[in-house]
């Protein structure tokens, strides 16, 4: 887990002051030491956070023969592909290394073995190409910008800003989709002129240009199971492989425990392979109304042995921690769920933790959402479309631009994975969820509030073996009697009865609203104000909604505020000093 960046030129020598910056504005990701290698028109740089391979796992990897990687993230399977790669001349044990000589076996194919999460940039000054890739579910990211002066990429969009190649400009679109999706759709982000590489995309530069691109899919249709025992016995198989390669590390680790059924299940096959007690950290919110999940994870930990951290989060964490959130997550993703995460994530390295299993992709893969259920629902039993509705439709007037084109554009992108699942409407479902929700948001959140406390966040529910078994099950197996994600459940519930895997649960909220609507009236005067609040909706308008603190636009007043804060950080370079009343009274 690091962060690597780059440039491919139009012509001569990368500019040393911008690799500078690009180095200085991902230090964060890359605690444990930066590396760098300029070779005719391309540089490539990584601020490595060392997990495999603690003493000669430096990067870039150079060869001879013109050849230099950098990357970011795990390969999982690095030692069976080292195996069948034997005799090629390692210089190190990091994973990381083996897409060299997979390069040059396969070329371009080198990319079509690799299990793992990760985003690397592969220089073939040789072949006089610069080769970029991301892994199949999205995990690491990856992010390019054509500038006249070249081709910039890198793990976070704010070090392409910070080259000043990139002039930091809204993209209307995009603020639309965050406002009403909570993300953003497609290879598009919320910076003009800064594009993500799609999950499993592989695209290849020369002289500073795109010119070819292909993408890995990230699910692979199969003949559904037969019956429930075939697919607990798969699953079982699957997920104990998954969890074992997880585990891999030269550092210690441990995992976030929520109250669900995912997390429950990585614990207990994390418990079932380890002769030491894993160390779970639990998030809970002292004096609010919302679940508390901690008696449910002290269950959980207490069956499977595990050493439990209970960490609190509250309405001082609310104000104090935000606009440290909002800083950290320049891909804009306004998930409330960010904020307990980045709690989380300093609590684990403050215990000596550097990577931090958790369930992310279990509701995406097995059907977990509610939404699936609503989607298969006749329109007279409430059956909806997903995301047919945005929290900001029931306040016209308030953005000023309140149209529908966020819907549209999010039919579009469905429209385009669709045909991965035929005419299955609940994988039609899952499947646009893993092209956009899951990658742009949910991974999102996961890699900025980790690496902004030099963690690694690792998912291994989202892996192929665990994806190849998921996709096999028949909508039967996925919802039932009302309840989604009924195979893991029934595997939970053998393994770990104490998780109550069949009791029906509330839902995972962070009570925002709540606190949001303690300062009102101050938020409001502040608000009405704020330059970022003036470039997007009626300032009038904005005030109005928080001082009237109706229960029905929590989501909107969540949304105006994170993005607020975000604006003032990542448009007009203000640091996220104070909380946010102070970042927000500052005058830009």
């Amino acid at each position: 887990m690091c962060g690597i960046a780059g440039l491919m030129t139009t012509g001569g020598a990368p500019d040393a002051a911008v690799l500078d910056r690009l180095d200085a504005a991902q230090l964060h990701r890359g605690p444990d030491g930066i590396g760098r290698h300029v070779a005719g028109d391309t540089a490539l740089l990584q601020q490595r956070l060392a997990i495999i391979d603690l003493s000669t796992g430096d990067q870039p990897f150079v060869r001879g023969n013109g050849l230099a990687l950098v990357g970011n993230g795990e390969i999982y399977n690095y030692r069976e592909l080292k195996r069948d790669l034997a005799g090629w001349p390692f210089v190190s044990q990091s994973d990381c290394e083996v897409p060299l000589p997979l390069y040059e076996r396969a070329g371009l194919g080198f990319q079509d073995p690799l299990r793992g999460m990760y985003a690397l940039a592969l220089a073939d000054r040789a072949g006089g190409r610069l080769v970029l890739a991301r892994d199949r579910f999205g995990i690491k990211p990856l992010y390019v910008a054509e500038t006249p002066h070249g081709l910039v990429f890198a793990s976070e969009p704010q070090a392409i800003i910070a080259t000043g190649l990139v002039a930091p400009a809204l993209r209307p679109e995009s603020v639309q989709e965050l406002l009403q999706l909570q993300f953003q759709l497609g290879r598009e982000t919320i910076f003009a002129g800064i594009r993500r590489l799609l999950p499993g995309e592989q695209v290849v530069v020369q002289g500073g240009r795109v010119t070819a691109s292909r993408r890995l899919p990230a699910l692979e249709p199969g003949p559904d199971f037969r019956t429930e025992a075939e697919a607990l016995a798969a699953f079982d198989a699957a997920f104990a492989d998954s969890i074992d390669v997880h585990r891999r590390s030269d550092v210690p680790y441990g995992m976030f425990l929520s109250g669900g059924i995912d997390s429950a299940a990585v614990l207990a096959m994390m418990a079932r392979q380890m002769d030491r007690p894993v160390e779970a950290f639990t998030a809970y919110f002292p004096g609010t109304g919302a679940a508390d999940e901690r008696e449910q994870a002290k269950a959980v930990a207490a069956a499977t042995g595990a050493r439990h951290h209970e960490v609190s989060f509250d309405e001082a964490d609310f104000l104090a921690l935000l606009p440290r959130v909002a800083a950290a997550m320049d891909d804009a993703a306004a998930d409330y769920a960010a904020l307990p995460t980045f709690k989380l994530a300093g609590a684990a390295r403050e215990a000596g933790i550097k990577v931090a299993l958790s369930g992310e992709g279990g509701d995406e893969l097995f059907a977990g959402y509610s939404r699936y259920r609503r989607l298969l629902r006749p329109r007279l039993f409430g059956g909806r479309a997903m995301r047919a509705k945005g929290p900001f439709d029931a306040l016209p007037g308030l953005l000023r631009d309140g149209g529908d084109g966020w819907r549209r554009r999010f039919e579009a992108t469905a429209d385009q994975v669709r045909p991965l699942a035929g005419k299955d409407r609940l994988r039609q479902a899952q499947a646009t969820d893993m092209a956009d929700w899951l990658p742009n948001d949910l991974l999102v959140k996961l890699d900025r509030c980790l690496m902004a406390h030099g963690v690694e966040g690792r998912t291994p529910m989202l892996d192929p073996a665990v994806a190849a078994v998921a996709w096999r099950l028949p909508a039967d197996l996925k919802i039932r009697a009302r309840l989604g994600k009924y195979l893991l459940r029934r595997w939970v519930e053998r393994h770990v009865p104490a998780a109550r895997p069949f009791a029906r649960k509330q839902g995972f909220t962070v009570p925002v609203d709540h606190w949001i609507g303690k300062h009102g009236a101050r938020l409001a005067d502040l608000l009405s104000r704020d330059p970022g609040i003036a470039a997007i909706a009626e300032p009038g308008a904005v005030a109005r909604l928080f001082r009237d603190g109706e229960r029905d636009h929590g989501t909107a007043r969540w949304r105006l505020l994170f993005f607020a804060l975000w604006y003032r950080r990542h448009m007009l370079g203000q640091r996220p000093d104070g909380d946010i009343f102070d970042c927000l009274a500052e005058r830009p």
